[in-house]
C-alpha cells in the first residue's frame, strides 16, 4: 500500500502544466484561482482593445498583490492562455466606435480670445 502513495504517476497529482517557467512554490490551483479573480476588474476582451497594456499591467499587480511575488507580463499571458484563446478575443464594440467618428478639434474662441 506504501507503493500507491508514492508513486509518482498517481492520478492525484496534476498533470505537468502549460506554464512550467513559473515557478513551483505556489500551488497551481491558487495561482489560477487568484487569476480568475483578476479577470472580474480585468476583462480578457480589453486585452485586444486600446487598453491592452493597462489591462495587463493590472492582472500582473493584482497577482502580485494576491500572492506575494512578481509576474511578469509573460507569465501572466501564459496564464491567460490556458483559459483563453487570446488571438480569437475581440476588442470590446465600444472601443471599436471611439476611433471610427472622426470630428474636427478646435479650441473655444473664449480661449483663444484670453490668450491674447
Amino acid at each position: 500500500m506504501d507503493n500507491v502513495e508514492s508513486a509518482p504517476d498517481s492520478p492525484a497529482q496534476a498533470p505537468p502544466s502549460s506554464a512550467s517557467s513559473l515557478p513551483k512554490e505556489q500551488s497551481q490551483v491558487e495561482l489560477e484561482l487568484r487569476l480568475l479573480q483578476a479577470l472580474e476588474f480585468y476583462p480578457p476582451s480589453k486585452l485586444k482593445g486600446i487598453h491592452r497594456h493597462f489591462v495587463l499591467y493590472g492582472l500582473m499587480e493584482f497577482l502580485r498583490k494576491s500572492l506575494d511575488r512578481q509576474f511578469s507580463p509573460d507569465e501572466v499571458l501564459q496564464l491567460l492562455d490556458r483559459f483563453f484563446n487570446l488571438e480569437m478575443l475581440k476588442p470590446e464594440d465600444d472601443e471599436k466606435d471611439n476611433f471610427s467618428q472622426g470630428e474636427e478639434f478646435s479650441l473655444p474662441e473664449s480661449f483663444l480670445n484670453k490668450e491674447e
